[in-house]
């Protein structure tokens, strides 16, 4: 409950920051990069070397991929029945199966997992939610994107390899073996402690609730998926396949992360329906406030 009021905190920073006019437009982007280049990989050096291969990284590994099936499955034919315009259809498609499971995800795990959950988070995210950012991300902007240059196998590839939380993922797994030196470790130690403060700072930052009546319908059925059918569906799936351990408990909560921020910059960019984009992050973040512990209660 303290990392959670911590979190809550941060949030208010963010959100109380962004009213002050010394800090600039761009300042939650900023804080964002320094994420991704800095706390984020430190995160997955210090922690990844941690894990123990066993079969209970299965769920952390396969799970997002899982749910990415049925969260698109499930909208793609509830936007058919109801008839909803492509911008609407690209929109849900590319926010839904794509939670927050770094900026959001990795801070919410450590509030009610502790530490020993950071790796399966990290897991996770860079297995599950970043590389379908990258491939079925890539690809729905394609089909549904109005913005000029299209994403190519190339482009996509290329994102990959050069995305730095990725790049130390790899270092880790390799070098997992290696002790790495004294000043090394308490450098990435104190670089990652960073991750939670900023990432929260900047979400408050950029944390919006901007409602209008034609986004209502779709924002309500595609957040009823992202943060209640998703989880329930994890759930069952780790029941019926008997994973009753920490890493299947933070692929669950995963499971039930809001909408990714970086998903809705991308669909906003590409000229999907920024009002039903921007409602769907906003909301998203406010009810999974409600969500996630209610969830980590359940778990």
């Amino acid at each position: 409950m303290e990392n959670f009021v911590l979190i809550i905190s941060f949030l208010l920073i963010g959100m109380g920051l962004r009213r002050l006019p010394q800090f600039p437009q761009n300042t939650a982007q900023v804080l964002n990069l320094f994420v991704i280049y800095v706390s984020l990989p430190a995160l997955v050096l210090n922690k990844v070397p941690e894990l123990v291969f066993s079969r209970e990284l299965l769920a952390p590994a396969l799970m997002p991929w899982f749910m990415l099936v049925v969260s698109a499955g499930f909208i793609w034919t509830v936007a058919k029945v109801c008839g909803w315009q492509n911008d609407t259809k690209g929109v849900l498609l590319l926010l839904v199966p794509l939670g927050n499971t770094s900026f959001l995800g990795i801070p919410m795990v450590r509030a009610f997992f502790g530490e020993q959950g950071i790796p399966y988070a990290v897991l996770y995210d860079q297995l599950g939610s970043f590389l379908a950012l990258a491939t079925y991300g890539s690809a729905v902007l394609a089909v549904y994107g109005k913005a000029e240059g299209k994403p190519t196998f190339r482009s996509v590839i290329r994102k990959i390899v050069i995305f730095p939380p990725f790049i130390c993922l790899l270092v880790a797994f390799v070098c997992r073996s290696v002790p790495l030196p004294a000043p090394v470790s308490v450098l990435l130690h104190t670089l990652a402690a960073t991750l939670v403060p900023v990432v929260m700072i900047a979400v408050g930052f950029q944390f919006t609730l901007r409602l209008s009546p034609e986004v209502l319908k779709p924002m309500a059925a595609g957040l009823f998926v992202k943060l209640a059918l998703a989880p329930c569906v994890a759930f069952l799936v780790c029941r019926i396949f008997a994973f009753d351990n920490l890493a299947a408990q933070v692929s669950v909560f995963e499971a039930g992360m809001p909408p990714m921020v970086s998903a809705g910059a991308m669909a906003i960019m590409a000229g999907l329906s920024p009002k039903l984009t921007a409602a769907l992050v906003g909301v998203g973040i406010f009810l999974s406030f409600i969500t996630l512990p209610l969830w980590a209660q359940i778990l």
